[in-house]
């Protein structure tokens, strides 16, 4: 007979789930230095084809070329795929991958509170989250742009940062799906970005449903309006000012090359010089 498992909690409930902030951190099965490996490679990946970020092929190649394969290969084929497409057709590609379509939105708080009120309070907790680690983004900067969140997950807090990704995951795995439906070059990092979160459990899958055939919720009024201290307010102004010429937003919502999410030295083992704005 198979032997008897080990006692679990008292009352006769089981084993304890694992629900800690550094459980899930950790509950891909990578370590913190792949993770951050990982999630900056994805950030330069989401980021727009432009001539710097092609330049940058090399030195992604070398960051990812130690990780797990459940990783590697997939942003191997991303690496692969956009190296082997001529820049101008990358770009226009991405635009019309990133910016016009709902479901490829790299806007988190885009998936889990459309247009609604609810959706600024969601941008404040982010920024939030963003000041308790030390970094400022500019005004112009929404703070649930994936790339940036990536990015400040990669250098900065990789706990913090997984939290917003973790609340953002029915957004991310609907993005995932849908770059795999029209066999984008960019399915493989989402794929690999994926890989470095928790399981989907029963209540993302619903949501990733409800998504699916209903799409992200919408009101009739924007982000202004709804006041959380002073950044309420900043966060109103960012959905409208920010897309302004010369603003660091384009008209899709996208962050314009050479963005940065702030000047606070990345702690470990991510390469200063694959930051953003950061000289080689």
């Amino acid at each position: 007979p198979a032997p008897p498992r080990a006692a679990g909690r008292a009352g006769g409930r089981g084993p304890r789930t694992a629900r800690r902030p550094a459980d899930l951190l950790l509950a891909s099965g990578l370590d913190v230095p792949q993770l951050r490996a990982c999630w900056l490679a994805v950030s330069w990946l989401l980021t727009y084809p432009d001539e710097e970020t092609r330049s940058r092929d090399g030195q992604l190649r070398a960051l990812v070329g130690d990780l797990p394969g459940s990783v590697r290969e997939p942003l191997a084929r991303t690496l692969d795929a956009l190296a082997a497409m001529d820049p101008l057709a990358a770009q226009e590609l991405y635009v019309d991958t990133f910016d016009t379509r709902r479901r490829g939105c790299l806007h988190l708080t885009y998936f889990s509170h459309g247009d609604t009120r609810r959706r600024g309070m969601a941008l404040v907790r982010i920024k939030q989250d963003f000041r308790a680690a030390g970094v400022e983004i500019g005004s112009g900067e929404l703070p649930d742009h994936l790339p940036l969140v990536l990015e400040f997950a990669a250098a900065h807090d990789a706990a913090r940062g997984a939290k917003i990704l973790r609340a953002g995951r029915p957004g991310v795995e609907l993005l995932r799906l849908h770059l795999e439906e029209i066999a984008s070059p960019w399915h493989g990092a989402l794929q690999a970005l994926c890989a470095t979160l928790p399981p989907l459990d029963a209540d993302d899958r619903a949501a990733i449903l409800r998504l699916a055939e209903e799409g992200p919720e919408e009101e009739t009024v924007g982000l202004d309006g709804y006041g959380a201290e002073h950044d309420a307010g900043d966060l109103a102004g960012q959905t409208f000012a920010a897309s302004l010429p010369g603003g660091p937003m384009d008209p899709g919502g996208r962050m314009r090359p050479g963005a940065s999410c702030g000047d606070a030295a990345p702690p470990g083992p991510v390469p200063v010089d694959l930051m953003r704005g950061r000289p080689s």
